[in-house]
């Protein structure tokens, strides 16, 4: 058999739509597609977005459809893609993420600047609608209950580096602001390692975001991380679902936003989201649900948990105004409180309330739970998903990437419950272990058939070469037949 040697071919003119090699698919995108065309996601969405666009007859080139827009980026959180540029690679090269975004083996996928400007000229308030619609699929698949509500935040890395940091004041980097400081101490041609020796030696030794900002991304704010790093952050606020671990709200905040700033607009947002997907996914014709069990009207989020770092008396007060029931964690506090200046009776009563439930076994199993449920959101969303470090710069962009991020995260939800598996990777995994278990299996049963098989042909042949050494030499010595003779 001689060689093959690769050459160049000569392609053909047309090529017809039967002769081009059809992909297999991919179990979990084909049945994920199909509960968007369930939820008619690509006209929804479309709809969404048309008072945004100019005339069918306009000028110009057409934009890419709003359906193909945002599934490739559930496909960031579904595959871990955290760039634009490794969501545009990615869909083009696979054949089963072509036929998701259905697009065909001679059209071009989006690049990643068509990606980028979609972004900029979509408001957020598109992104809040399709995250809605989401929600409103989770919704109707009873996988949304709405009466227990946890709150928590994590930071995320900036797009942005300490090393481009500079003064508020004077605009001055970092270099050259110790440069000044070095000259100012009297130190002729100053060097880097003088300025640095001085700086700290000054009071605080802090970098505070009074007097440095980033040069690159002035939203993002320097924040100490959970192991002691300090970085240019944002902070994402996640309300969840404690009964079904569904999403309810995300927000994005600066790094030094206080968690008790934020708690009471996050529950409102989530409140007002559970309302719109009740009301998205309960058709007139069905008259409203009957099912006493569901929450209805402004009672859709009524307890709500989280830890001591959102644990204020006055909040305390304000939430039990509009409505929430609260197991807070209360921090550990020394002396004897004073309540003259946080509201009087009215906030201590409500203060000791909410500390005696958080001593009851209902509460204490909600503050167990609660790390559980919450932090599993954030490892799906930014650890498995990709987008503990952002690479979008702003505020706003940050938010209308993340939104859809946790989206992706509430449909892995439902995936989950229909198929088994939330994302690609699980279901391939679970694919591999069910044949490594066969293997398994059918290697101990080949041993035990082995080992049977191997004592029974050793009995046998033992057998075999003993009979006709009888027969040959006779009796056997020390035996009575060889006494007698015989």
């Amino acid at each position: 058999m001689s060689m093959g040697k690769r050459s160049g071919k000569q392609q053909p003119l047309w090529v017809g739509t039967g002769q081009l090699p059809r992909s297999a698919g991919h179990r979990f995108y084909e049945k994920l597609n199909q509960l968007l065309g369930e939820a008619e996601f690509d006209r929804r969405v479309e709809e969404l977005c048309a008072p945004l666009y100019g005339d069918e007859h306009a000028a110009g080139r057409r934009s890419i459809a709003p359906g193909i827009y945002f599934r490739m980026l559930l496909v960031g959180y579904f595959e871990g893609i955290e760039s634009e540029r490794g969501l545009e690679w990615r869909c083009r090269d696979s054949l089963s993420l072509r036929e998701f975004l259905g697009v065909s083996l001679h059209e071009l996928v989006p690049d990643h600047t068509t990606l980028s400007r979609t972004r900029l000229r979509l408001p957020a308030s598109v992104y809040d609608a399709v995250f809605k619609l989401v929600l409103g699929i989770v919704e109707a698949k009873g996988l949304l209950r709405g009466k227990v509500a946890g709150v928590d935040s994590t930071f995320l890395r900036a797009d942005a580096s300490m090393k481009a940091i500079v003064r508020r004041d004077t605009g001055a980097s970092y270099q050259e602001y110790l440069k000044k400081l070095a000259e100012e101490a009297g130190i002729e041609n100053p060097t880097a390692e003088d300025g640095r020796r001085l700086d700290r030696k000054r009071k605080g030794k802090r970098t505070s975001n009074e007097e440095w900002k980033s040069k690159t991304d002035e939203d993002a704010e320097i924040a100490r991380l959970k192991d002691g790093r300090t970085r240019l952050a944002y902070k994402a606020e996640h309300v969840v679902d404690m009964e079904t671990g569904a999403v309810l709200a995300a927000t994005i905040h600066t790094a030094t936003t206080a968690d008790t700033a934020s708690l009471s607009t996050a529950l409102d947002e989530a409140r007002g989201n559970v309302e719109s997907a009740r009301a998205a996914s309960t058709s007139p014709d069905d008259g409203g649900r009957d099912d006493d069990d569901e929450p209805k009207g402004p009672s859709a989020v009524v307890e709500v948990v989280a830890d001591k770092g959102y644990h204020k008396a006055e909040l305390l007060d304000e939430l039990k105004d509009k409505g929430y029931r609260t197991y807070i964690a209360v921090p550990a506090q020394r002396g004897t409180r004073r309540w003259h200046d946080k509201g009087g009776f009215f906030t201590a009563r409500t203060f000791y309330a909410n500390r005696e439930r958080t001593r009851r076994a209902k509460g204490k199993s909600l503050l167990r739970r609660r790390g559980e449920v919450l932090e599993r959101t954030f490892a799906h969303v930014c650890e498995t998903g990709g987008h503990r470090r952002v690479r979008l710069r702003g505020r706003e962009n940050v938010e209308k990437r993340y939104v859809i991020q946790v989206a992706a995260m509430n449909l892995g939800l439902v995936m989950r419950a229909a198929l088994g598996r939330g994302t690609p990777r699980q279901a391939a995994d679970a694919r591999k272990g069910r044949f490594g278990a066969f293997f398994v299996v059918w290697a101990a049963w080949m041993a035990v058939v082995t080992t049977i098989a191997a004592r029974v042909v050793t009995i046998a042949s033992g057998l075999w070469l003993t009979a006709p050494i009888r027969r040959t030499w006779g009796p056997v010595p020390g035996t009575p037949e060889s006494a007698t003779g015989c």
